[in-house]
């Protein structure tokens, strides 16, 4: 029994928008499964799931993002300076933003998309080369090797690296974006604007695996979602996720 990154959610006013802007910025495809959400995933030769991409989801809620920093945002890959300098360029001249999260002199670029989720653009680096547009989800987090212990248990992926300021992670099969828990400064306060979706296997039952994540730390969580195909938790720290149903 594992569970697999499939998507990552993101929360927003308007989600046409903001599906839009993640569809120029990545180069992939836009559609939607109903009202109110825009899916963002590779184009043509593309199957979901598949862990050469963990795709968005862009889901309208009536709440605005609040004024602190998301605690999980996306890092973008880049070839070259000239590759991350165009991008960057290119993903102002769609709505972008240069954001301060106290980054202070880096060699990345921390950008906002329009409505404020704030997102980094690397400069080149060679674990990143082969990940595809999206180079690593990021979660902030107190204590890394919880959430290692946690996140390691609970997925089919690999853990990469664990210290006391990162834990790394990504699939078994080598190849999409890494998923880093990285240490900082404060605590949850707000619910998360972003979060991941996991999906079960073939075959695997979504409330069993949920009642073995729970043994793991997890807790349920209550957005008022309802009746719903999903299910939503949080993991030890209270970052929220959700189990997708396999039909």
């Amino acid at each position: 029994m594992a569970l697999r990154p499939v998507q990552v959610n993101i929360k927003a006013l308007d989600d046409s928008l903001v599906g839009r802007f993640w569809a120029e910025a990545l180069g992939w495809g836009v559609s939607s499964e109903g009202p109110g959400v825009t899916n963002v995933e590779p184009g043509a030769g593309f199957v979901w799931p598949d862990p050469v991409a963990v795709c968005i989801d862009v889901v309208t809620v009536p709440e605005p993002k609040a004024a602190s920093k998301n605690r999980v945002h996306l890092d973008l890959a880049t070839t070259s300076a000239a590759h991350q300098a165009e991008l960057v360029a290119r993903l102002r001249a769609l709505g972008a933003t240069p954001a301060d999260v106290g980054q202070g002199d880096v060699l990345f670029q921390v950008l906002a998309d329009p409505e404020g989720n704030e997102f980094c653009v690397l400069e080149p680096r060679e674990i990143y080369r082969d990940t595809g547009p999206i180079a690593v989800v990021v979660v902030d987090c107190v204590d890394p090797r919880v959430m290692a212990r946690f996140w390691g248990e609970a997925l089919d992926w690999s853990l990469h690296e664990v210290t006391d300021d990162h834990a790394v992670l990504r699939s078994t099969a080598g190849v999409g974006p890494y998923l880093e828990f990285l240490r900082t400064p404060g605590v949850k306060t707000v619910p998360d604007r972003v979060h991941l979706d996991l999906l079960p296997y073939p075959g695997d039952d979504q409330k069993v695996e949920a009642a073995r994540l729970r043994a793991l730390g997890a807790t349920d969580l209550d957005l008022g979602q309802g009746d719903v195909p999903w299910m939503c938790l949080a993991d030890p720290e209270g970052h929220e996720f959700c189990i997708l149903g396999t039909s």
